[in-house]
């Protein structure tokens, strides 16, 4: 079974065809459980988001900050396994039918079979994966059986990437180009980095592939700033933390599909 990197696309350009940015939400999977996660997930894309990465959680999330570390310790002392991530993938997009990927480091696929991790994303009908951590140069496995079963590849650039290692990076990914906004690991913050529009137009210069902002965006007034230069926003850490100040897992559930609600005004100028 082929996966849905063409469904990826075709959201991506619908949005752009609105004259607006996608939203993109990230979500663990396992938190606060499996099921209470494969809810949170349905929540952000009925709510607003056009579009949510599954995290796939790790016990040593080198780029994500406290917020999002929380939420995979819960997960992880929770018993959560890849087949769940892959269960939160099938169950979410089946509801929804939008596109989902997964977001992980390169370790637990290395460990999983890379041939079964994709073979199986795809048959739940994932998107594609981000991998923050995998190098370029050393990532023609992972591509060739990504592109043989339909998933995209998505890559993460940073604002000290120079020039030239921004066009390797963005000819050999696909889906879109994940601009980290700034340097450091994810979290909500009082303002977006400055960095985020230059590292957009020099990315642009190098690909006609959407390029995506995260890292620092949590109100529906940043959402709106950077959806006048990007793509598309990605949201992360604000929806996490939603769910860890909520008092029970429904009213976690309730909460992100309110701000997914509040950041999809905002990526279409309406605050």
């Amino acid at each position: 079974m082929s996966g849905n990197v063409r469904l990826l696309s075709d959201t991506l350009a619908a949005a752009k065809a609105e004259g607006r940015a996608a939203l993109i939400a990230y979500l663990p999977a396992g938190f606060p459980t499996v099921d209470g996660g494969i809810e949170a997930v349905k929540a952000a894309l009925e709510g607003g988001a056009d579009v949510v990465e599954v995290g796939l959680p790790h016990s040593d999330p080198v780029l994500d900050g406290p917020v999002i570390q929380t939420a995979d310790d819960i997960a992880l002392r929770g018993g959560v396994r890849i087949a769940d991530v892959m269960r939160t993938v099938r169950e979410a997009h089946a509801v929804t039918g939008a596109p989902i990927l997964v977001m992980t480091y390169w370790n637990p696929i290395d460990r999983y079979g890379v041939e079964r991790f994709t073979a199986e994303l795809a048959e739940a009908g994932g998107a594609g994966c981000i991998l923050p951590d995998l190098p370029v140069q050393e990532s023609s496995l992972w591509r060739e059986h990504a592109e043989k079963h339909g998933l995209a590849t998505v890559f993460v650039v940073a604002p000290s990437s120079k020039d030239e290692r921004l066009a390797e990076i963005t000819a050999a990914g696909s889906g879109f180009v994940y601009a980290a906004s700034l340097m450091g690991v994810t979290g909500t913050r009082a303002s977006v980095s400055s960095q985020a529009e230059d590292l957009v137009r020099r990315t642009r210069a190098t690909t006609d592939t959407p390029v995506c902002v995260g890292l620092g965006v949590s109100n529906p007034e940043q959402a709106a700033e950077v959806a006048r230069f990007a793509d598309g926003v990605i949201v992360g850490s604000a929806f996490v933390k939603r769910m860890l100040d909520a008092p029970d897992d429904a009213a976690g559930v309730e909460a992100v599909r309110a701000l997914a609600g509040d950041l999809a005004r905002g990526v279409r100028g309406q605050v």
